[in-house]
Formats: structure tokens, C-alpha cells, sequence
């Protein structure tokens, strides 16, 4: 196995473009993982750890530009406030040890259904920013996935960043697992709402062969009580779960079963929506 070592994004670039068949490693706590269990022997490892561009988060125009290689923990600390949907989901990966190495471009390189980052993305209506020696493009975050870790990341391309609209309103994740860390969702929600164009966004984890939005839940955003701020009507908080459980597509796997995950959908997006909506009548208040 060779192992390259740009130190600058064009020689990353270049690197990728004439061996196609690189793995990109940053934290390294999915690839290493399968390197150690023997599931991936890949012919080469483009390590991007040494170019500083993808370590770097700002602002491009109205969006938040967070690096392929910002870790975990700096989405905690230092983009919190204006990010709190990713900032919650990044809370709940893995150990402490796993949040400093683990980054946002690695969640979306390995496009898995349980992706913690991948929910509050797709509500926040984000865009994944793909390099390659012959230009760049963005995509929407919601048409990256195309099925169980696979994306539209072309052999040559490198992930790039996350572009993200700061929050316009409150933002609230949620997931099932079977312990409150180091766990892979069993499912997950996210939900973002927008006070200005008064909508609300959606993203569902591990339930689907995709992460996916819950577009008739989001939908249900003409029923909320904007102009009040009163109390958000249980028959709506319960019908808008009742519609995020519907969007899913989950299968029986040894983390739980079908059945359980349509439930667990529900609750949490009756949850998410309410405390979205509480906090949002605390901030009115105000």
C-alpha cells in the first residue's frame, strides 16, 4: 500500500486525479477501522491531514464555509451558535477522542445511512462543495447520497466542504442508539425551522438506504402558529411525526428492527418539532 502526503490542496488534487483509486484519510476513524478488521485493502491512502485549507472554516457570502477536515469538536466549540442543529448531532459522535479526529467531509466521504452529520445537513439545506484537478462543483447536500455509502463523488474528486445557511431560527437533533454514547444510530432526526421564509426543514438518519428529508412533514410548516407564537397544537406536533416516520424506509438489522425505527421516528419527530418550537417561543418572548 503506498501512502501520499500532499501539503497542498493542488497537489491533493493532483494526487487524486492520476491514482483514482485513493482513499482519502483525515481523522481516519472510519478507514482505519476497516483497515484493522481487513474489510479494505485499498492500493493507496491519500492523507490530507497536512493541507491547511481543509482545516479552515469561514463565511462565503450569506453560507458558512466549514473544511472537509474541520473536526468534530471545532463544530462544538466555535461554530455552535451559529450551526446548533450540526452541533448537537456532533455532540453525540462517538468518544471524545473520536470528535477530535472525526470530521464533517469524512462523515459525507463515507455517505452512511447513519451519518450523525448527515441529518442536520439535509435540514439546513446544505451544500457539499467537489474539487478535482478540472474545477469545482456544489451540490446539494440532499442529492449527494445515492444509495448505502455511495455518493456522486466522481473517482477524481475530493470533498472539498460544507457550505451551510446559518441558523435562521432553532435547530434540534435527535437519536435512538442503544447507549447515550459511542453509538451508531439506530435512528435519527433533525429539524430546522426558518422564521423568516417560516418553513421547516427535515433530515432522517439511519432509516432509508440515503439520509433523507421528510418533505409532506415539512409540508405541515402552513399549520404552525406563526403570527402567535401560541403553544404548537399536539395534533400537529403528533401528525408531523407521524409524517417523518413515513418518509423512512428502514429495514430489520442488529441494531433494531423495522417496526421499532418507524416508532422511534415518530417520537423523535414529535419531539424535535416541539422543542424546535418551545425554544423558538422562548426566543420571542424574549
Amino acid at each position: 500500500m503506498d501512502f501520499l502526503s500532499p501539503t497542498t490542496w493542488a497537489d491533493a488534487l493532483a494526487a487524486k486525479a492520476e491514482h483514482r483509486d485513493a482513499v482519502p484519510i483525515a481523522g481516519g476513524t472510519d478507514v482505519m477501522v476497516e483497515l484493522n478488521f481487513d474489510r479494505r485493502r485499498p492500493p493507496v491512502l491519500l492523507d490530507l491531514t497536512r493541507v491547511p485549507e481543509l482545516a479552515a472554516h469561514g463565511t462565503d457570502g450569506d453560507l458558512i464555509r466549514i473544511g472537509a477536515g474541520v473536526p468534530y469538536t471545532r463544530v462544538i466549540a466555535e461554530l455552535g451558535k451559529r450551526l446548533p442543529g450540526l452541533a448537537q448531532a456532533s455532540r453525540t459522535v462517538g468518544s471524545p477522542q473520536i470528535r477530535n479526529r472525526g470530521t464533517i467531509g469524512g462523515n459525507l466521504g463515507s455517505a452512511s445511512p447513519a451519518g450523525d452529520a448527515h441529518p442536520p445537513l439535509l435540514a439546513s439545506g446544505a451544500l457539499v462543495e467537489l474539487a478535482s484537478v478540472t474545477g469545482t462543483r456544489r451540490v446539494p447536500v440532499d442529492g449527494f447520497f445515492t444509495g448505502p455509502k455511495r455518493s456522486v463523488l466522481a473517482p477524481d474528486e475530493l470533498i472539498a466542504a460544507v457550505l451551510v445557511p446559518p441558523a435562521p431560527g432553532p435547530q434540534q437533533f435527535a437519536k435512538v442508539g442503544t447507549r447515550n454514547a459511542m453509538v451508531i444510530a439506530v435512528c435519527s432526526v433533525a429539524v430546522a425551522l426558518d422564521v423568516g421564509r417560516r418553513t421547516v426543514g427535515t433530515g432522517i438518519g439511519s432509516a432509508a438506504p440515503t439520509p433523507v428529508r421528510a418533505p409532506d412533514a415539512e409540508a405541515l410548516s402552513a399549520e404552525l402558529p406563526w403570527d402567535s407564537l401560541g403553544d404548537l397544537p399536539d395534533a400537529v406536533a403528533r401528525r408531523f411525526g407521524d409524517l417523518v416516520a413515513a418518509a423512512a424506509s428502514p429495514i430489520d438489522d442488529v441494531r433494531g428492527t423495522a417496526a421499532y425505527r418507524r416508532h422511534a421516528l415518530s417520537v423523535l419527530g414529535r419531539r424535535a418539532i416541539t422543542w424546535a418550537w418551545t425554544e423558538l417561543q422562548k426566543e420571542g418572548t424574549a
